[in-house]
């Protein structure tokens, strides 16, 4: 966010919080991108505050995440539960939409083994086909970035080259991944490394607020290759076209003129040019800039 911005979501957490009846005199900022996370205290609560405006015809949604995360809570997955001291879910105020979850502990060492990253994985899509909710297809996630990179107002800054290559790549990726009619089921949406925490309780997986329903190979088309590769079960080919369709979509949203994250265009510039280096793709954490 802007430093105004990033002011006011840090305010909003905490009248929120006091609201509620959390006690809180500081509150240490855990990231700041798109949206905030930010720890605050004596209470000891995490708060994940969105402006309203996040993303918008994205289908994100922080109320789709809760709901989600508090099913999940019901089948023993490894999930970040959200806190338990106030209602399940999202408040709206100055613009933001906030909601608070349990504070984990991260391990010393953030690095998680290939084996656990993927025994979580694999333990939550368990836990994804014990529940019901409507979610968007994945697939349209990516005809929302289409009409992203199709936008000289979304997306100014990408040449004319560059934005027909990116909107080919989009198009062919999702194509060819469509037209392999795989099994389908409910999914994390974006189980990067970012998302998952080194607890003591072993890996627990965060960010839900892009669950979609989709191919398993669509959520491994985000995770390292060593933790992919654990999935005996997986179409590996598959993978492999959703490793790159991965890199288009990380490519556009780095294009977006309101796009926050720390990399900002230098990385931009990475993704677009390991995607005209072609298959086999490298996995998301494998892309330096």
């Amino acid at each position: 966010m802007e430093p105004m911005e990033t002011q006011r979501a840090v305010a909003a957490a905490m009248s929120t919080a006091s609201a509620l009846g959390l006690a809180v005199d500081d509150a240490i900022v855990l990231n700041d991108s798109n949206r905030l996370v930010v720890r605050l205290t004596p209470c000891d609560t995490v708060v994940r505050v969105t402006p309203e405006t996040h993303h918008a015809g994205h289908q994100v949604s922080p109320e789709r995440e809760v709901e989600v995360v508090r099913r999940l809570a019901q089948t023993d997955s490894p999930v970040a539960a959200l806190d338990a001291r106030v209602e399940p879910r999202v408040v709206v105020h100055d613009g933001f939409k906030i909601a608070f979850w349990t504070y984990c502990e991260s391990m010393q060492s953030p690095l998680i083994p290939s084996a656990d990253y993927a025994r979580a994985l694999g333990s939550l899509h368990a836990g994804l086909r014990q529940i019901e909710v409507t979610t968007p297809h994945a697939m349209d996630r990516v005809t929302a970035v289409q009409q992203d990179v199709a936008s000289r107002d979304v997306t100014p800054d990408l040449t004319s080259v560059d934005r027909h290559f990116l909107a080919d790549m989009l198009r062919d990726l999702r194509w060819s991944i469509v037209n392999r009619h795989a099994p389908e089921q409910l999914l994390h949406g974006e189980p990067h490394p970012g998302n998952v925490l080194s607890t003591k309780d072993g890996p627990l997986l965060i960010d839900f607020e892009n669950t979609a329903h989709g191919p398993i190979e669509y959520d491994l088309g985000w995770v390292p290759k060593k933790v992919a590769d654990r999935y005996s079960s997986a179409d590996q080919d598959l993978v492999d076209e959703c490793r790159g369709l991965v890199l288009a979509m990380v490519a556009a949203y780095r294009w977006r003129r309101d796009d926050q994250h720390p990399s900002g265009r230098e990385s931009g510039v990475a993704f677009l040019n390991v995607l005209r280096d072609g298959p086999p793709w490298p996995a998301l954490d494998e892309v330096s800039w």
